[in-house]
């Protein structure tokens, strides 16, 4: 893929090109990582006329360099660390916890702004594909794909536009496949491989959801 990618809404065009002739649309759910995540997964979710939805997960910005992913917290309780980066800036557990109870209050004020009294979608023996706008240090993703193993879906497939090799790598053991469209080097951060990075806001994700559970459930 060219870079950098226009926006996130051509990257996930893009993404569905690729898709089109290998993903088995059977029984497939695509749940976007909020809030960049549903632009991206919006356009795949139209291409193949499937379900949207969410998977709520925070990353735990390390104290002082809170871009930093020391870990990331998703649903259901899930907590995942990055080894190298506690250790290596000893990092100590009740840091962890206090940044922990911090974000897990955010993935509840989320989990009502978007979704409100809609059920969350059936995970069970289903083909999943979760969605970014990009990844960075994986561990939100790795958080996500945690989750969802503890529902037992028959299948996950991460899909990215961009994101650097070493992190595709270490994914690749833990999801069932990985596909992503640009691995450059070195990688610093997503938004340096966007000509248009603005922030996705709550309401264009209520907006883009409701378009999309509007069409489903018709």
């Amino acid at each position: 893929m060219k870079l950098p990618i226009r926006n996130r809404q051509l990257a996930g065009q893009a993404l569905a090109q690729e898709l089109a002739s290998r993903i088995d649309r059977e029984d497939l759910l695509i749940l976007a990582l909020p809030r960049g995540g549903v632009p991206v997964a919006y356009e795949l979710a139209v291409k193949f006329d499937v379900p949207l939805d969410l998977m709520l997960v925070r990353k735990l910005g390390t104290p002082g360099y809170v871009e930093l992913a020391m870990g990331a917290i998703a649903s259901g309780g899930v907590r995942v660390l990055n080894e190298d980066i506690v250790s290596s800036l000893g990092i100590t557990s009740e840091v962890i916890d206090k940044v922990s109870r911090e974000e897990e209050k955010e993935l509840a004020r989320r989990e009502q702004v978007y979704r409100g009294k809609r059920p969350r979608p059936k995970i069970e023996n289903q083909q999943v594909l979760l969605v970014d706008d990009g990844i960075a240090t994986g561990a939100t993703m790795r958080a996500a794909i945690a989750a969802l193993r503890q529902q037992k879906p028959r299948r996950i497939i991460i899909a990215v536009p961009v994101a650097p090799p070493d992190t595709i790598r270490l994914l690749r053991n833990e999801a069932d496949e990985v596909v992503c469209l640009a691995t450059p080097e070195p990688f610093m951060a997503i938004g340096n491989w966007y000509a248009d990075f603005n922030q996705v806001t709550d309401e264009e994700v209520r907006q883009l959801l409701t378009d999309r559970w509007e069409s489903t459930s018709q």
